[in-house]
């Protein structure tokens, strides 16, 4: 362990900065100090200096630099989880006083895959940075929610990018490989024709791996037809057939069929979509699921 003298001895105890403290968590968020400056927009040296002092305030090390990372000492990522808590304790007081008192209702949808992992830590951002505002959550396939959103009942959706007919609306906010999942130690994969599960004519993922298949010359047969993701999980974990699935749901039993056996599928992209005109809350609302996309 590695230890520094204290600035002070026999003295009341410092307080913490939560613009150093800032800086702290973005440098153990983004594992460099380069990144973490245009994160924070300062200069590398600036933010070496903060932690210099940081470290000189607590008595120990923080970080241990490499050549070309950092990564926390067991002192800071026991400070990682305090600053985190601060931060946010301080956002909670400040937000009390000074944020505009703004309360209503707010319609948010959500299709049920990669969507759904975000859900609640969004949701509780941003019932403290917004508690007088009424959240309904809609969870169901792309089509269905830009009609909602078209017809006024939602104010913020996300949906799967390029499904067949539809125009590629809003903006991408995450993508990741589309890969082949089935039951690990299953003999679905192993079956001719291939048995597969997929979603409702009309999904993205239907049509990527059709559209694969076909192209290589695979023979399969859609052996269950889902509208929800949870469906063709079902199928999978039955070892009744393979299927589409973005590649960070893909977990124990469930595991990725080896790329060789089966065609690549390509990426897969939510995009958000606003309702035109959209309030503060909703703008508020929208960031925030946008940040929350990016720490995946």
């Amino acid at each position: 362990m590695t230890q520094l003298p204290p600035t002070t001895l026999h003295s009341p105890l410092p307080l913490l900065d939560t613009d150093v403290l800032r800086t702290f968590v973005a440098i153990a968020e983004c594992g460099s100090f380069t990144r973490a400056a245009r994160q924070v927009f300062r200069t590398p040296s600036a933010l070496s200096m903060q932690i210099k002092r940081l470290e000189e305030t607590l008595g120990h090390a923080l970080f241990v630099r490499e050549a070309r990372q950092v990564r926390l000492t067991p002192e800071g990522e026991t400070l990682l989880g305090y600053g985190r808590r601060l931060l946010k304790l301080n956002e909670e007081a400040v937000t009390q006083f000074l944020a505009p008192s703004v309360s209503g209702r707010l319609g948010f949808g959500t299709t049920d895959d990669v969507g759904t992992r975000i859900l609640p830590g969004v949701l509780a951002q941003f019932a403290r940075s917004h508690p007088a505002v009424q959240v309904d959550v809609v969870v169901g396939s792309s089509r269905e929610m830009l009609a909602r959103l078209e017809a006024g009942e939602l104010d913020l959706i996300l949906v799967t990018a390029g499904n067949p007919g539809q125009e590629i609306r809003g903006e991408i906010v995450h993508s990741e490989p589309l890969v082949w999942a089935g039951r690990e130690g299953g003999l679905a994969a192993q079956r001719s024709p291939l048995p597969v599960a997929l979603a409702h004519a009309g999904c993205a993922w239907r049509g990527m791996a059709l559209e694969a298949l076909d192209r290589a010359g695979l023979s399969y047969r859609i052996a269950y037809s889902c509208e929800h993701c949870a469906g063709q999980e079902a199928a999978m974990l039955a070892d009744l057939a393979v299927a589409p699935f973005p590649l960070s749901l893909v977990r124990p039993p469930l595991k990725r069929i080896d790329p060789g056996l089966l065609p690549p599928l390509g990426e897969y992209q939510l995009a958000m979509v606003r309702r035109p005109g959209a309030d503060q809350a909703c703008e508020t609302l929208a960031g925030q699921v946008m940040a929350a996309f990016q720490k995946l």
